[in-house]
């Protein structure tokens, strides 16, 4: 699909240091992809840890882009990002704290199942976290194998997802 514009959703979490403040970085970084552009980004969400309890509360938030390039190369561009704000994916525990996670939620409407690549992302349907932002800047989404995002997330406990601000505009 390089070369024409897809609507590709990114989760982005946080739980280290000021998880706040990187994921307002990250969203700017992501905002200069490359032959991409960042359209929207969803308010931060604190929430509970997920998979592994016993760690402080995560930061969360989903971002829209537009863009031209390949799921792969997005995700390449992504795990990039991650780097830069100190992320090593070889030395971390899974579902472990982190400095920032980027995750590649949604694709066009693709699936994708390749080694290091799968679209839509695996547990989306299962992560109030992911699901609660991501229906904020696109109400209408719909997970390519399972169906409207809305009935997945009315499946789910949201009484521990908590906005940290009315909009981006008071962060």
């Amino acid at each position: 699909m390089s070369g024409s514009k897809v609507v590709a959703f990114v989760g982005l979490g946080a739980n280290l240091g000021d998880a706040a403040l990187t994921l307002r970085q990250a969203i700017d970084a992501m905002g200069r992809l490359p032959r991409s552009k960042l359209m929207q980004a969803s308010r931060l969400y604190r929430t509970p840890a997920w998979g592994v309890e016993d760690q402080p509360d995560f930061i969360n938030a989903v971002a829209k882009l537009e863009t031209q390039l390949a799921a792969h190369e997005l995700l390449e561009a992504l795990l990039a990002t991650e780097r830069e704000f100190g992320r090593d994916r070889l030395d971390a525990t899974r579902w472990g704290p982190r400095t920032l996670d980027l995750d590649l939620l949604l694709y066009a409407d693709e699936v994708i199942d390749q080694p290091g690549l799968h679209v839509p992302h695996p547990h989306l349907h299962q992560r109030a976290f992911a699901l609660v932002p991501l229906l904020e800047i696109a109400p209408e989404a719909r997970i390519p194998g399972y169906g409207p995002a809305r009935d997945a997330v009315s499946e789910l406990d949201l009484s521990n997802i908590q906005p940290l601000c009315v909009d981006n505009e008071t962060l």
